[in-house]
């Protein structure tokens, strides 16, 4: 496992300064907000009449049924890019060269591909090669082969947090190379795995705004379409927002819990993929080799 360490621990002094900056960055950022409101009190933006719609109870269902279609969209593509990942992850570790280099290209090639762009293709290009998808399968598909390439790194770094001991362990008792990975590694590294699945569901969830370029209702299409009918685009795009921010905080103290959570009961810290560079063997493969 990786722990971040960006310095030494603060001083007395290093922590006035933190508070200070903190205090600075909260007044600053209120003055904005302050700004922000007074010129939308000019501009009308802040009148009962373009927030009334809104509150209407088939606008609520009709926001309701955008934020289904989104976590719809994000649980399918979690669990089918987990199950990728975790195919990706096994490919890296693999002792066979040709494996590790399949999946060590697939994972540095999606990992840089935007994501807009795998969604754009998957909706108007794969028809045209004979593959026909409804939106909701063009996003899904999207999604799951960019977070793919993620999650099989965080479940590398997780197989790869486990102590050599728990290896030489399984070797003792007879266990095979499978036999071990299954049985003894896998089942202990999903749990150190689990908050750092949990942060990346958060990032995925957002990710699926961008379905709205090929016209999928997901939250933020149904915000566009609200804006659209009531003439009230501004007041719909921050509704939208805070659907977003309550969910994503919901889902990032769920995260927050079971990191501390995981690092009181194997006393060590987050998972954290910056890169390959920064994942070291444990007796899986020959580092050499990766």
């Amino acid at each position: 496992m990786v722990a971040p360490a960006l310095g030494d621990a603060l001083g007395p002094r290093g922590r006035r300064r933190a508070r200070t900056a903190s205090v600075l960055a909260v007044l600053a950022i209120g003055f904005v907000v302050y700004i922000a409101l007074r010129r939308f009190a000019e501009a009308g933006q802040l009148d009962w009449d373009e927030w009334e719609p809104l509150t209407q109870r088939d606008v609520i269902r009709f926001f309701g049924k955008g934020l289904l279609h989104t976590m719809q969209a994000a649980s399918v593509s979690l669990v089918l890019a987990s199950a990728f990942g975790m195919v990706l992850a096994l490919g890296r570790l693999s002792p066979s060269l040709a494996l590790r280099t399949i999946a060590r290209s697939y994972v540095e090639f999606f990992r840089g591909f935007p994501l807009i762009l795998l969604i754009v293709f998957s909706f108007f290009t794969l028809p045209r090669l004979g593959i026909e998808l409804t939106r909701f399968w063009s996003v899904c598909v999207a999604l799951i082969l960019y977070n793919a390439a993620v999650l099989g790194e965080i479940f590398r770094a997780g197989i790869l947090s486990l102590d050599r001991g728990q290896t030489e362990a399984a070797s003792a008792i007879g266990l095979r190379r499978r036999q071990a990975m299954r049985l003894v590694i896998l089942p202990q590294s999903f749990r150190r795995m689990t908050p750092t699945i949990v942060s990346q569901f958060v990032t995925l969830l957002k990710d699926t705004s961008l379905a709205f370029v090929v016209g999928y209702e997901e939250l933020l299409r149904t915000g566009q379409i609200a804006g659209e009918f009531y003439k009230n685009g501004l007041q719909s795009l921050i509704v939208v927002a805070l659907i977003f921010l309550v969910v994503n905080f919901t889902l990032s103290r769920i995260a927050r819990r079971l990191e501390v959570r995981q690092r009181k009961r194997f006393r060590t810290g987050t998972i954290a993929v910056a890169g390959p560079e920064d994942l070291v063997t444990v007796g899986l493969v020959d580092p050499a080799k990766s």
